[in-house]
């Protein structure tokens, strides 16, 4: 009997915003939509030829099915019919086609290994791969007598726990020095505890469910020289601990991040503001049995369930002003996210959110991406380029910069809209640059009105020639750029031109 892959599972980590290049969406036909998608998988059509039987795939089986009108493809081990979907994949056919009768896991994590692609592809579902016959005792392929993490990862983090009559603790020793809040993601649910440290691009993860009852709240403490973390959880009752609790799935594992899957909450929505005509600022507390902080440059996933199925899409945190820390926050800080969204009427995800309450819930991942802070290290020059809801994750980059990067002598924004009205934060960020005179802002418009004075047009070489001068010739520069796709392209493009190298560059691309 084959296992349907659980519905509610997502892909394994996202890094959905990448450091640099990106995926080219292509325009799809009339009637071939998301929702269009999502109508045809709920008809009651067979979608996979198989008329509801589920098979076991061998590779000989799997690479037969490699044709546009026959095209199987093997993502983590189950393999799907993916020729009725060609039609709606936003990359079109032509990327599909690159895995067609092959096993596409890693095709698949390079592009979009965050989208819920078995609840997506449910009704695609041709069965799951033949088991390989088991290697004779003691008869490992090469590959696998070595362990990889030895040689590329770092050293195995390990773990203790000690407890007085009120309190637990619990002790990684990461054996980094790096480590900081920022590293630690930790969730309590029910008995089950769930703590995972990010070590460079490796997660550890401690995952147990605990021996006797803790209060909701719990903290972590991070003694970053020696890269020491202390999460202490509160008893219900002053009772002895006889263990820790027994190990649940993955626990204790060190592996790469990108593929340990994503771990939702659900958060709940606390306000809901207008920034612009069609821009909302969205204020999520997590709950009191989670510790998240969202590094600077990352982005979490918001999941909803949307006619049946799960919709996953990517939003980079923000602050919730420019200048908050004039503001006294009612809660910790560290409880609330907050989220600057455009809304669009026409969309599936977004007038969904709109729709929420204050008080609903919304299933928020752990933070993903691939924004290193130590980019900013002995930085001279920051450039932004920002269109649209591209300016999301500059507000964290920017303050971080000018608070936190003693080298650091101009910031330069560019921001790119259609019209003023569409200028998120516009006041702020004019506020920011009276009061920091390392700060230089720059709006362009595509479509204004007569009366406007600045920069009109595109994103082009004559603007950025202009706008890109380091204050010194030798300046160390850091040059990030997000917006929509083709802007994210045409950008990338016009900085290479210039002569820009890979490292001076990071691309927020969606």
């Amino acid at each position: 009997m084959l296992n349907v892959p659980s519905q509610s599972f997502p892909g394994s980590s996202s890094q959905q915003r990448v450091s640099s290049g990106g995926r080219s969406k292509v325009p799809l036909k009339q009637g071939r939509s998301l929702m269009d998608w999502i109508r045809l998988t709920k008809s009651g059509k067979d979608l996979t030829g198989l008329k509801g039987r589920l098979i076991e795939v061998t590779e000989e089986e799997l690479k037969k099915h490699n044709k546009k009108d026959d095209c199987w493809i093997c993502i983590r081990g189950f393999v799907y019919n993916v020729s009725p979907y060609m039609d709606y994949h936003p990359g079109g056919e032509e990327e599909l086609m690159r895995g067609a009768g092959s096993d596409g896991t890693d095709l698949f994590d390079q592009v979009h290994r965050w989208v819920n692609y078995e609840s997506m592809l449910k009704e695609c579902l041709v069965g799951r791969m033949a088991v390989k016959p088991a290697f004779p005792k003691g008869m490992l392929p090469k590959s696998q007598v070595t362990d990889p993490l030895a040689k590329e990862g770092p050293s195995s983090p390990s773990y203790d726990w000690f407890q007085t009559d009120a309190l637990v603790t619990i002790v990684i020793y990461t054996k980094q020095k790096d480590i900081n809040l920022d590293s630690v993601i930790a969730d309590h649910r029910d008995d089950s505890f769930r703590a995972e440290t990010v070590i460079k691009d490796y997660s550890y993860l401690i995952h147990i469910a605990l021996s006797h009852e803790i209060q909701e709240d719990f903290s972590v403490r991070v003694v970053e020289n020696v890269g020491k973390i202390e999460i202490v959880l509160k008893k219900k009752e002053n009772t002895s601990w006889k263990c820790l609790g027994h190990p649940l799935e993955n626990h204790n594992s060190l592996i790469p991040k990108k593929d340990r899957g994503l771990y939702y909450r659900k958060c709940q929505l606390i306000s809901k503001e207008d920034v612009t005509h069609d821009t909302k600022l969205f204020c999520l507390m997590l709950p009191p049995s989670t510790h998240l902080q969202v590094p600077t440059g990352q982005h979490v996933y918001f999941k909803l369930t949307i006619t049946g199925t799960e919709i996953v899409k990517p939003y980079t945190p923000v602050s919730d002003s420019l200048f908050s820390e004039f503001k006294e926050p009612v809660l910790p800080n560290n409880k609330y996210i907050y989220f600057l969204i455009k809304i669009y009427p026409a969309g599936l995800f977004t007038p969904e959110l709109d729709h929420l309450q204050i008080g609903d819930y919304v299933s928020v991942s752990n933070p993903e991406g691939s924004f290193k802070i130590s980019q900013f290290q002995e930085l001279e020059d920051l450039f932004l380029l920002a269109a649209g809801t591209g300016f999301t994750p500059m507000v964290k980059v920017l303050s971080y910069a000018l608070t936190n990067i003693p080298s650091l002598r101009k910031v330069k924004l560019m921001f790119f809209n259609k019209t003023e009205d569409d200028i998120i934060w516009r006041s702020q960020l004019e506020k920011l640059a009276f009061k920091d005179k390392r700060f230089d802002l720059e709006f362009v418009l595509s479509a204004p009105t007569s009366e406007w004075n600045g920069k009109r047009g595109y994103i082009s070489p004559a603007l950025l020639s202009e706008f890109l001068k380091r204050s010194l010739d030798t300046s160390k520069v850091l040059i990030c750029i997000c917006g929509p796709m083709p802007f994210t392209e045409q950008g990338m493009k016009l900085l290479h031109d210039l002569n820009f190298s890979k490292d001076e560059i990071h691309s927020f691309t969606a």
